[in-house]
Protein backbone atom coordinates (compact mmCIF):
# COMPACT_ATOMS: atom_id res chain seq x y z
CA UNK A 1 0.00 0.00 0.00
CA UNK A 2 1.50 3.30 -1.05
CA UNK A 3 1.80 6.18 1.38
CA UNK A 4 -0.87 8.88 0.80
CA UNK A 5 0.14 12.19 -0.75
CA UNK A 6 0.78 15.02 1.69
CA UNK A 7 -2.52 16.83 1.00
CA UNK A 8 -4.59 13.68 1.48
CA UNK A 9 -2.58 12.76 4.56
CA UNK A 10 -3.26 16.17 6.12
CA UNK A 11 -6.99 15.76 5.44
CA UNK A 12 -7.06 12.32 7.01
CA UNK A 13 -5.06 13.54 10.01
CA UNK A 14 -7.53 16.39 10.41
CA UNK A 15 -10.43 13.92 10.38
CA UNK A 16 -8.70 11.89 13.10
CA UNK A 17 -8.17 15.03 15.18
CA UNK A 18 -11.82 16.00 14.76
CA UNK A 19 -12.90 12.46 15.69
CA UNK A 20 -10.78 12.51 18.82
CA UNK A 21 -12.22 15.89 19.79
CA UNK A 22 -15.78 14.68 19.24
CA UNK A 23 -15.15 11.56 21.34
CA UNK A 24 -13.58 13.58 24.18
CA UNK A 25 -16.58 15.94 24.09
CA UNK A 26 -19.02 13.01 24.31
CA UNK A 27 -17.03 11.47 27.17
CA UNK A 28 -16.98 14.81 29.02
CA UNK A 29 -20.76 15.12 28.63
CA UNK A 30 -21.14 11.55 29.91
CA UNK A 31 -19.10 12.28 33.04
CA UNK A 32 -20.70 15.68 33.67
CA UNK A 33 -24.23 14.27 33.53
CA UNK A 34 -23.65 13.02 37.07
CA UNK A 35 -23.34 16.63 38.25
CA UNK A 36 -26.55 17.83 36.57
CA UNK A 37 -29.02 15.95 38.77
CA UNK A 38 -31.09 17.26 41.66
CA UNK A 39 -33.24 15.13 43.93
CA UNK A 40 -36.72 15.60 45.33
CA UNK A 41 -38.98 13.30 47.36
CA UNK A 42 -42.41 14.93 47.53
CA UNK A 43 -45.55 13.20 48.77
CA UNK A 44 -46.69 12.30 45.26
CA UNK A 45 -43.36 10.59 44.48
CA UNK A 46 -43.40 8.63 47.74
CA UNK A 47 -47.03 7.62 47.22
CA UNK A 48 -46.21 6.39 43.71
CA UNK A 49 -43.31 4.26 44.93
CA UNK A 50 -45.38 2.85 47.79
CA UNK A 51 -48.28 2.03 45.48
CA UNK A 52 -45.98 0.23 43.02
CA UNK A 53 -44.93 -2.24 45.71
CA UNK A 54 -41.24 -1.85 44.80
CA UNK A 55 -40.51 -1.08 48.47
CA UNK A 56 -42.72 -2.67 51.11
CA UNK A 57 -41.44 -0.95 54.24
CA UNK A 58 -44.10 1.41 55.67
CA UNK A 59 -41.77 2.53 58.49
CA UNK A 60 -39.30 3.79 55.88
CA UNK A 61 -41.96 5.86 54.10
CA UNK A 62 -42.98 7.38 57.45
CA UNK A 63 -39.36 8.40 58.05
CA UNK A 64 -38.99 9.88 54.56
CA UNK A 65 -42.21 11.91 54.91
CA UNK A 66 -40.95 13.28 58.22
CA UNK A 67 -37.72 14.70 56.75
CA UNK A 68 -37.20 18.43 57.34
CA UNK A 69 -36.26 18.90 53.67
CA UNK A 70 -37.27 16.80 50.68
CA UNK A 71 -35.05 18.34 48.02
CA UNK A 72 -31.29 18.11 47.53
CA UNK A 73 -28.92 19.67 45.01
CA UNK A 74 -26.56 16.67 44.77
CA UNK A 75 -26.54 12.94 45.35
CA UNK A 76 -24.22 12.81 48.37
CA UNK A 77 -26.50 14.60 50.90
CA UNK A 78 -29.50 12.80 49.40
CA UNK A 79 -27.97 9.36 50.00
CA UNK A 80 -26.92 10.49 53.49
CA UNK A 81 -30.56 11.28 54.31
CA UNK A 82 -31.62 7.90 52.94
CA UNK A 83 -29.09 6.14 55.17
CA UNK A 84 -30.41 7.97 58.23
CA UNK A 85 -34.03 7.22 57.29
CA UNK A 86 -33.23 3.52 56.83
CA UNK A 87 -31.43 3.38 60.19
CA UNK A 88 -34.41 5.03 61.94
CA UNK A 89 -36.85 2.72 60.15
CA UNK A 90 -34.91 -0.30 61.33
CA UNK A 91 -35.13 0.96 64.92
CA UNK A 92 -38.89 0.97 64.44
CA UNK A 93 -38.91 -2.63 63.25
CA UNK A 94 -38.59 -2.28 59.45
CA UNK A 95 -35.91 -5.00 59.43
CA UNK A 96 -34.28 -3.79 56.23
CA UNK A 97 -31.45 -6.22 55.51
CA UNK A 98 -28.08 -5.14 54.19
CA UNK A 99 -28.65 -6.91 50.86
CA UNK A 100 -31.92 -4.96 50.42
CA UNK A 101 -30.41 -1.52 50.93
CA UNK A 102 -28.80 -1.14 47.50
CA UNK A 103 -32.08 -1.92 45.74
CA UNK A 104 -34.11 0.37 48.01
CA UNK A 105 -31.74 3.32 47.67
CA UNK A 106 -31.48 2.82 43.90
CA UNK A 107 -35.28 2.78 43.54
CA UNK A 108 -35.64 5.94 45.63
CA UNK A 109 -32.77 7.69 43.83
CA UNK A 110 -34.24 6.94 40.42
CA UNK A 111 -37.69 8.21 41.41
CA UNK A 112 -36.25 11.33 43.04
CA UNK A 113 -33.84 12.30 40.25
CA UNK A 114 -34.60 15.53 38.41
CA UNK A 115 -32.72 17.78 36.04
CA UNK A 116 -32.04 17.78 32.29
CA UNK A 117 -31.18 14.09 31.80
CA UNK A 118 -34.56 12.64 32.95
CA UNK A 119 -36.35 15.34 30.96
CA UNK A 120 -34.31 14.90 27.74
CA UNK A 121 -33.01 11.34 27.99
CA UNK A 122 -32.99 10.75 24.22
CA UNK A 123 -30.99 13.92 23.59
CA UNK A 124 -28.37 12.98 26.17
CA UNK A 125 -28.25 9.41 24.86
CA UNK A 126 -27.36 10.82 21.43
CA UNK A 127 -24.87 13.30 22.92
CA UNK A 128 -23.04 10.52 24.79
CA UNK A 129 -23.44 7.15 23.07
CA UNK A 130 -24.21 8.54 19.62
CA UNK A 131 -21.58 11.28 19.57
CA UNK A 132 -19.00 8.99 21.18
CA UNK A 133 -19.54 6.36 18.49
CA UNK A 134 -19.26 8.98 15.73
CA UNK A 135 -16.06 10.39 17.21
CA UNK A 136 -14.48 6.96 17.60
CA UNK A 137 -15.27 6.00 13.99
CA UNK A 138 -13.91 9.32 12.69
CA UNK A 139 -10.73 8.59 14.63
CA UNK A 140 -10.38 4.97 13.47
CA UNK A 141 -11.48 4.98 9.82
CA UNK A 142 -8.89 7.40 8.36
CA UNK A 143 -6.23 4.85 9.27
CA UNK A 144 -7.31 2.98 6.13
CA UNK A 145 -5.61 5.68 4.10
CA UNK A 146 -2.74 6.46 6.45
CA UNK A 147 -1.32 3.10 7.52
CA UNK A 148 -0.45 -0.21 5.98
CA UNK A 149 -2.46 -3.09 7.50
CA UNK A 150 -1.21 -5.04 10.48
CA UNK A 151 0.07 -4.12 13.93
CA UNK A 152 3.72 -3.31 14.40
CA UNK A 153 5.93 -3.45 17.44
CA UNK A 154 6.87 0.22 17.14
CA UNK A 155 6.50 2.94 19.77
CA UNK A 156 3.96 0.90 21.71
CA UNK A 157 5.94 1.22 24.96
CA UNK A 158 6.11 5.00 24.57
CA UNK A 159 2.35 5.61 24.31
CA UNK A 160 0.83 7.28 27.37
CA UNK A 161 -2.49 5.47 26.98
CA UNK A 162 -1.10 2.04 26.10
CA UNK A 163 2.00 1.76 28.28
CA UNK A 164 0.94 2.72 31.81
CA UNK A 165 1.41 6.42 31.18
CA UNK A 166 -0.76 9.03 32.83
CA UNK A 167 -3.57 8.59 30.29
CA UNK A 168 -3.60 4.83 30.79
CA UNK A 169 -3.58 5.19 34.58
CA UNK A 170 -6.44 7.72 34.40
CA UNK A 171 -8.46 5.40 32.17
CA UNK A 172 -7.81 2.46 34.50
CA UNK A 173 -8.93 4.49 37.52
CA UNK A 174 -12.10 5.47 35.64
CA UNK A 175 -12.87 1.84 34.77
CA UNK A 176 -12.31 0.69 38.36
CA UNK A 177 -14.50 3.50 39.73
CA UNK A 178 -17.20 2.71 37.16
CA UNK A 179 -17.39 -0.94 38.18
CA UNK A 180 -17.39 -0.18 41.90
CA UNK A 181 -20.27 2.27 41.46
CA UNK A 182 -22.18 -0.07 39.15
CA UNK A 183 -21.92 -3.11 41.43
CA UNK A 184 -22.07 -1.60 44.90
CA UNK A 185 -23.37 2.00 44.77
CA UNK A 186 -25.59 2.31 41.66
CA UNK A 187 -27.69 4.98 43.34
CA UNK A 188 -24.79 7.39 42.75
CA UNK A 189 -24.99 6.92 38.96
CA UNK A 190 -28.74 7.22 38.41
CA UNK A 191 -28.26 9.76 35.63
CA UNK A 192 -26.03 7.34 33.73
CA UNK A 193 -28.62 4.58 34.08
CA UNK A 194 -31.34 6.92 32.82
CA UNK A 195 -29.35 7.57 29.64
CA UNK A 196 -30.47 4.11 28.52
CA UNK A 197 -34.17 4.81 29.19
CA UNK A 198 -35.09 5.52 25.52
CA UNK A 199 -33.66 2.19 24.37
CA UNK A 200 -35.16 0.32 27.33
CA UNK A 201 -38.61 1.79 26.70
CA UNK A 202 -38.35 0.82 23.03
CA UNK A 203 -37.27 -2.76 23.76
CA UNK A 204 -38.89 -3.58 27.10
CA UNK A 205 -41.55 -0.92 27.59
CA UNK A 206 -40.10 0.17 30.92
CA UNK A 207 -37.25 2.35 32.28
CA UNK A 208 -33.70 1.02 32.29
CA UNK A 209 -32.15 -0.59 35.32
CA UNK A 210 -28.42 -0.71 35.97
CA UNK A 211 -27.93 -4.05 34.21
CA UNK A 212 -29.69 -2.91 31.05
CA UNK A 213 -27.53 0.23 31.07
CA UNK A 214 -24.42 -1.90 31.55
CA UNK A 215 -25.49 -4.17 28.70
CA UNK A 216 -25.80 -1.14 26.42
CA UNK A 217 -22.39 0.17 27.49
CA UNK A 218 -20.77 -3.24 27.07
CA UNK A 219 -22.26 -3.85 23.64
CA UNK A 220 -21.32 -0.40 22.34
CA UNK A 221 -17.72 -0.94 23.48
CA UNK A 222 -17.45 -4.35 21.81
CA UNK A 223 -18.99 -3.20 18.53
CA UNK A 224 -17.18 0.14 18.22
CA UNK A 225 -13.81 -1.15 19.36
CA UNK A 226 -14.43 -4.20 17.19
CA UNK A 227 -14.27 -1.86 14.20
CA UNK A 228 -10.83 -0.75 15.39
CA UNK A 229 -9.75 -4.38 15.76
CA UNK A 230 -10.86 -5.15 12.20
CA UNK A 231 -8.97 -2.15 10.86
CA UNK A 232 -5.83 -3.29 12.66
CA UNK A 233 -6.08 -6.79 11.22
CA UNK A 234 -7.74 -6.19 7.87
CA UNK A 235 -5.02 -8.24 6.15
CA UNK A 236 -6.05 -11.38 8.08
CA UNK A 237 -9.25 -13.22 7.22
CA UNK A 238 -8.98 -15.17 10.49
CA UNK A 239 -8.94 -12.01 12.59
CA UNK A 240 -11.73 -10.37 10.60
CA UNK A 241 -14.05 -13.36 10.97
CA UNK A 242 -13.11 -13.84 14.63
CA UNK A 243 -13.84 -10.20 15.45
CA UNK A 244 -17.17 -10.28 13.63
CA UNK A 245 -17.98 -13.41 15.63
CA UNK A 246 -17.44 -11.82 19.06
CA UNK A 247 -19.39 -8.73 17.95
CA UNK A 248 -22.26 -10.94 16.75
CA UNK A 249 -22.43 -13.04 19.92
CA UNK A 250 -22.31 -10.00 22.18
CA UNK A 251 -24.95 -8.07 20.26
CA UNK A 252 -27.23 -11.01 19.53
CA UNK A 253 -26.79 -13.62 22.25
CA UNK A 254 -25.73 -11.51 25.23
CA UNK A 255 -27.85 -8.40 24.63
CA UNK A 256 -30.74 -8.81 22.19
CA UNK A 257 -31.91 -12.36 22.99
CA UNK A 258 -32.11 -11.93 26.81
CA UNK A 259 -33.95 -8.62 26.44
CA UNK A 260 -36.33 -9.94 23.77
CA UNK A 261 -37.15 -12.87 26.05
CA UNK A 262 -37.77 -10.46 28.92
CA UNK A 263 -40.08 -8.38 26.70
CA UNK A 264 -42.02 -11.58 25.89
CA UNK A 265 -42.32 -12.40 29.61
CA UNK A 266 -40.02 -15.38 29.20
CA UNK A 267 -37.12 -16.25 31.51
CA UNK A 268 -34.18 -14.15 30.37
CA UNK A 269 -30.94 -16.03 29.75
CA UNK A 270 -27.78 -15.82 27.65
CA UNK A 271 -27.62 -19.03 25.54
CA UNK A 272 -23.82 -19.00 25.44
CA UNK A 273 -23.24 -18.42 29.17
CA UNK A 274 -22.07 -21.90 30.08
CA UNK A 275 -21.51 -23.52 33.47
CA UNK A 276 -19.62 -22.84 35.69
CA UNK A 277 -19.95 -19.17 34.75
CA UNK A 278 -23.71 -19.51 35.08
CA UNK A 279 -24.01 -21.85 38.06
CA UNK A 280 -27.03 -19.91 39.41
CA UNK A 281 -29.27 -21.29 36.63
CA UNK A 282 -29.54 -24.42 38.82
CA UNK A 283 -30.54 -22.46 41.92
CA UNK A 284 -34.02 -23.05 43.32
CA UNK A 285 -35.50 -19.66 42.34
CA UNK A 286 -34.07 -19.83 38.80
CA UNK A 287 -34.96 -23.47 38.24
CA UNK A 288 -38.52 -22.90 39.48
CA UNK A 289 -38.94 -19.91 37.16
CA UNK A 290 -37.84 -22.00 34.20
CA UNK A 291 -40.10 -24.93 35.05
CA UNK A 292 -43.07 -22.58 35.50
CA UNK A 293 -42.59 -21.33 31.94
CA UNK A 294 -43.41 -24.72 30.46
CA UNK A 295 -41.66 -26.33 27.51
CA UNK A 296 -39.50 -23.28 26.90
CA UNK A 297 -38.08 -23.38 30.42
CA UNK A 298 -37.42 -27.09 30.28
CA UNK A 299 -35.68 -26.52 26.95
CA UNK A 300 -33.46 -23.90 28.55
CA UNK A 301 -32.52 -26.27 31.39
CA UNK A 302 -31.77 -29.06 28.93
CA UNK A 303 -29.64 -26.73 26.80
CA UNK A 304 -27.64 -25.41 29.77
CA UNK A 305 -26.90 -28.96 30.95
CA UNK A 306 -26.00 -30.12 27.43
CA UNK A 307 -23.83 -27.04 26.92
CA UNK A 308 -21.84 -27.81 30.06
CA UNK A 309 -21.56 -31.58 29.75
CA UNK A 310 -21.38 -32.11 25.98
CA UNK A 311 -20.83 -28.98 23.88
CA UNK A 312 -18.05 -27.36 25.91
CA UNK A 313 -15.77 -30.43 26.26
CA UNK A 314 -16.48 -31.71 22.73
CA UNK A 315 -15.74 -28.40 21.06
CA UNK A 316 -12.65 -27.96 23.24
CA UNK A 317 -11.42 -31.34 22.00
CA UNK A 318 -12.02 -30.36 18.38
CA UNK A 319 -10.83 -26.75 18.42
CA UNK A 320 -9.29 -26.01 21.81
CA UNK A 321 -10.28 -23.06 23.98
CA UNK A 322 -10.41 -20.70 21.05
CA UNK A 323 -13.92 -21.72 19.93
CA UNK A 324 -15.29 -20.15 23.12
CA UNK A 325 -12.69 -17.78 24.56
CA UNK A 326 -11.83 -16.04 21.28
CA UNK A 327 -14.98 -16.47 19.20
CA UNK A 328 -18.01 -16.56 21.52
CA UNK A 329 -17.34 -15.34 25.08
CA UNK A 330 -18.46 -11.84 26.04
CA UNK A 331 -15.54 -11.34 28.43
CA UNK A 332 -13.18 -12.45 25.69
CA UNK A 333 -14.99 -10.19 23.24
CA UNK A 334 -14.44 -7.16 25.45
CA UNK A 335 -10.80 -8.14 26.00
CA UNK A 336 -10.21 -8.50 22.25
CA UNK A 337 -11.82 -5.15 21.41
CA UNK A 338 -11.72 -2.62 24.25
CA UNK A 339 -8.73 -4.39 25.79
CA UNK A 340 -6.72 -4.88 22.59
CA UNK A 341 -4.55 -1.75 23.07
CA UNK A 342 -3.30 -3.27 26.36
CA UNK A 343 -2.60 -6.88 25.34
CA UNK A 344 1.18 -6.38 25.50
CA UNK A 345 1.01 -5.49 29.22
CA UNK A 346 0.40 -9.10 30.30
CA UNK A 347 3.14 -10.45 32.58
CA UNK A 348 5.21 -13.09 30.75
CA UNK A 349 7.23 -14.17 33.79
CA UNK A 350 7.39 -17.71 35.16
CA UNK A 351 6.16 -16.40 38.52
CA UNK A 352 3.00 -15.00 36.92
CA UNK A 353 2.37 -18.36 35.23
CA UNK A 354 2.65 -20.20 38.55
CA UNK A 355 0.25 -17.77 40.25
CA UNK A 356 -2.12 -18.09 37.30
CA UNK A 357 -2.32 -21.87 37.55
CA UNK A 358 -3.07 -21.84 41.28
CA UNK A 359 -5.62 -19.04 41.13
CA UNK A 360 -7.69 -20.13 38.14
CA UNK A 361 -8.02 -23.69 39.42
CA UNK A 362 -8.84 -22.46 42.93
CA UNK A 363 -11.70 -20.42 41.46
CA UNK A 364 -12.86 -23.51 39.57
CA UNK A 365 -12.99 -25.48 42.83
CA UNK A 366 -14.92 -22.61 44.44
CA UNK A 367 -17.39 -22.63 41.51
CA UNK A 368 -17.89 -26.40 41.82
CA UNK A 369 -18.63 -25.98 45.53
CA UNK A 370 -21.17 -23.27 44.73
CA UNK A 371 -22.82 -25.51 42.17
CA UNK A 372 -22.97 -28.29 44.72
CA UNK A 373 -24.74 -25.97 47.16
CA UNK A 374 -27.43 -24.91 44.69
CA UNK A 375 -27.95 -28.46 43.38
CA UNK A 376 -28.25 -29.76 46.95
CA UNK A 377 -31.69 -28.14 47.14
CA UNK A 378 -32.88 -30.55 44.44
CA UNK A 379 -31.84 -33.66 46.31
CA UNK A 380 -34.47 -35.07 48.67
CA UNK A 381 -33.61 -34.73 52.31
CA UNK A 382 -30.58 -32.48 51.69
CA UNK A 383 -30.36 -28.94 53.02
CA UNK A 384 -27.68 -26.86 51.34
CA UNK A 385 -27.23 -24.83 54.52
CA UNK A 386 -26.37 -27.95 56.47
CA UNK A 387 -23.49 -28.65 54.08
CA UNK A 388 -21.67 -25.49 55.17
CA UNK A 389 -22.83 -25.25 58.75
CA UNK A 390 -25.92 -23.17 58.07
CA UNK A 391 -24.01 -20.48 56.15
CA UNK A 392 -24.99 -21.33 52.55
CA UNK A 393 -26.27 -17.84 51.83
CA UNK A 394 -23.08 -16.28 53.19
CA UNK A 395 -20.91 -18.57 51.07
CA UNK A 396 -22.89 -17.80 47.92
CA UNK A 397 -22.79 -14.10 48.70
CA UNK A 398 -19.03 -14.32 49.23
CA UNK A 399 -18.59 -16.01 45.85
CA UNK A 400 -20.73 -13.36 44.13
CA UNK A 401 -18.77 -10.57 45.80
CA UNK A 402 -15.24 -11.90 45.34
CA UNK A 403 -15.53 -13.65 41.99
CA UNK A 404 -18.57 -12.21 40.21
CA UNK A 405 -18.04 -8.58 41.18
CA UNK A 406 -14.48 -7.87 42.30
CA UNK A 407 -12.56 -10.34 40.14
CA UNK A 408 -14.65 -10.49 36.96
CA UNK A 409 -15.63 -6.82 36.96
CA UNK A 410 -13.47 -4.45 38.98
CA UNK A 411 -10.17 -6.27 38.42
CA UNK A 412 -11.00 -8.19 35.25
CA UNK A 413 -11.81 -5.07 33.24
CA UNK A 414 -10.58 -2.19 35.37
CA UNK A 415 -7.02 -3.53 35.31
CA UNK A 416 -6.74 -3.59 31.49
CA UNK A 417 -4.38 -0.57 31.49
CA UNK A 418 -2.25 -2.07 34.28
CA UNK A 419 -2.06 -5.84 33.71
CA UNK A 420 -3.28 -6.41 30.16
CA UNK A 421 -6.59 -7.41 28.67
CA UNK A 422 -7.04 -10.98 29.93
CA UNK A 423 -6.63 -10.73 33.71
CA UNK A 424 -9.97 -12.45 34.38
CA UNK A 425 -9.42 -15.06 31.65
CA UNK A 426 -5.96 -15.94 32.95
CA UNK A 427 -6.45 -15.85 36.71
CA UNK A 428 -10.17 -16.13 37.49
CA UNK A 429 -12.45 -17.67 34.86
CA UNK A 430 -13.60 -21.17 35.96
CA UNK A 431 -14.82 -22.05 32.46
CA UNK A 432 -11.41 -21.12 31.04
CA UNK A 433 -9.89 -23.52 33.58
CA UNK A 434 -12.07 -26.40 32.35
CA UNK A 435 -11.40 -25.59 28.70
CA UNK A 436 -7.70 -25.30 29.47
CA UNK A 437 -7.55 -28.75 31.06
CA UNK A 438 -9.14 -30.30 27.96
CA UNK A 439 -6.88 -28.30 25.65
CA UNK A 440 -3.72 -29.18 27.51
CA UNK A 441 -4.28 -32.92 27.74
CA UNK A 442 -6.74 -33.95 25.05
CA UNK A 443 -7.38 -31.58 22.16
CA UNK A 444 -6.65 -31.38 18.45
CA UNK A 445 -5.56 -27.75 18.72
CA UNK A 446 -1.96 -26.57 18.88
CA UNK A 447 0.25 -23.77 17.56
CA UNK A 448 3.01 -25.31 15.48
CA UNK A 449 6.37 -23.60 15.04
CA UNK A 450 9.22 -23.65 12.57
CA UNK A 451 12.24 -22.94 14.72
CA UNK A 452 14.61 -22.72 11.78
CA UNK A 453 12.91 -19.54 10.60
CA UNK A 454 12.66 -17.74 13.98
CA UNK A 455 14.74 -14.54 14.20
CA UNK A 456 13.94 -13.93 17.90
CA UNK A 457 12.31 -10.55 17.26
CA UNK A 458 9.97 -11.08 20.22
CA UNK A 459 6.83 -9.74 18.54
CA UNK A 460 4.94 -12.95 19.37
CA UNK A 461 5.68 -12.76 23.09
CA UNK A 462 5.08 -9.02 23.24
CA UNK A 463 1.57 -9.28 21.86
CA UNK A 464 0.49 -12.47 23.67
CA UNK A 465 -2.37 -11.33 25.92
CA UNK A 466 -2.25 -14.58 27.92
CA UNK A 467 1.27 -14.03 29.25
CA UNK A 468 2.88 -16.85 27.24
CA UNK A 469 6.51 -16.41 26.23
CA UNK A 470 5.81 -17.61 22.70
CA UNK A 471 9.34 -16.84 21.54
CA UNK A 472 10.75 -19.44 23.95
CA UNK A 473 8.80 -22.15 22.12
CA UNK A 474 9.46 -20.71 18.66
CA UNK A 475 13.23 -20.63 19.19
CA UNK A 476 13.15 -24.34 20.04
CA UNK A 477 10.71 -25.33 17.31
CA UNK A 478 8.26 -26.74 19.88
CA UNK A 479 4.50 -26.89 19.48
CA UNK A 480 2.73 -24.49 21.82
CA UNK A 481 0.24 -26.51 23.85
CA UNK A 482 -0.61 -24.41 26.87
CA UNK A 483 -3.78 -24.52 28.94
CA UNK A 484 -3.91 -20.73 28.98
CA UNK A 485 -3.66 -20.16 25.21
CA UNK A 486 -6.95 -18.85 23.78
CA UNK A 487 -5.92 -19.26 20.14
CA UNK A 488 -6.41 -15.61 19.26
CA UNK A 489 -3.75 -15.97 16.58
CA UNK A 490 -2.16 -12.56 17.08
CA UNK A 491 1.27 -14.13 17.64
CA UNK A 492 1.02 -15.65 14.18
CA UNK A 493 -0.12 -12.36 12.65
CA UNK A 494 2.77 -10.30 14.03
CA UNK A 495 5.47 -12.85 13.15
CA UNK A 496 7.50 -11.45 10.22
CA UNK A 497 8.71 -14.88 9.10
CA UNK A 498 5.56 -17.01 9.29
CA UNK A 499 7.02 -19.18 12.03
CA UNK A 500 3.75 -19.80 13.88
CA UNK A 501 0.61 -21.57 12.64
CA UNK A 502 -2.69 -22.36 14.38
CA UNK A 503 -3.61 -25.94 13.54
CA UNK A 504 -6.01 -28.73 14.41
CA UNK A 505 -4.68 -32.22 13.93
CA UNK A 506 -4.20 -35.67 15.47
CA UNK A 507 -3.77 -35.68 19.22
CA UNK A 508 -0.69 -37.90 19.06
CA UNK A 509 2.74 -36.28 19.43
CA UNK A 510 1.35 -32.80 20.02
CA UNK A 511 3.85 -32.43 22.85
CA UNK A 512 7.41 -33.64 22.12
CA UNK A 513 8.58 -36.57 24.21
CA UNK A 514 11.56 -36.05 26.54
CA UNK A 515 14.71 -35.81 24.48
CA UNK A 516 12.87 -34.72 21.32
CA UNK A 517 12.47 -31.24 19.87
CA UNK A 518 10.05 -30.21 17.16
CA UNK A 519 11.76 -28.82 14.05
CA UNK A 520 9.36 -27.80 11.34
CA UNK A 521 6.93 -30.70 10.88
CA UNK A 522 9.24 -33.39 12.27
CA UNK A 523 11.16 -34.31 15.43
CA UNK A 524 14.87 -34.76 15.96
CA UNK A 525 16.81 -36.30 18.86
CA UNK A 526 18.73 -33.85 21.04
CA UNK A 527 21.31 -34.35 23.73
Amino acid sequence: MHAPDSGRARTLDLLRTIGLGVFVLAFAIFVLTLATADYSLDDATLASIEASGAIQKPQLFDELRALDTRSWSSVVPFVGELDRAIANANQRGANIQEWEMVGIKTTLARAATGGPVPQQALLFFLLTFGLGTLGALLYFLPRLGLETPGIKNDRIWFHSMKARGWLGIAFGVFLIAFYILLYFWPFYITNWIRLADPLSHAMLGKPADRWFFYGVMYTFCVVVMGVRMMLNHRHSRYQLVRTVSVMFFQLGFAFLIPNILAALNRPSFDPKNAWPLNYSVFADYSRQSLMDSGAFGWGVLFWMIALALVVVPLFAFLWGKRWYCSWVCGCGGLAETLGDPYRHLSDKSLKAWRVERWMVHAVLVFAVVMTGLVVADVLPGVDESAVVGGNAWKVRNLYGFLIGSIFAGVVGTGFYPFMGSRVWCRFGCPLAAILGIVQRFKSRFRITTNGGQCISCGNCSTYCEMGIDVRWYAQRGQNIVRASCVGCGICSQVCPRGVLRLENGPTENRIPEPGLVQIGRGQVEIG
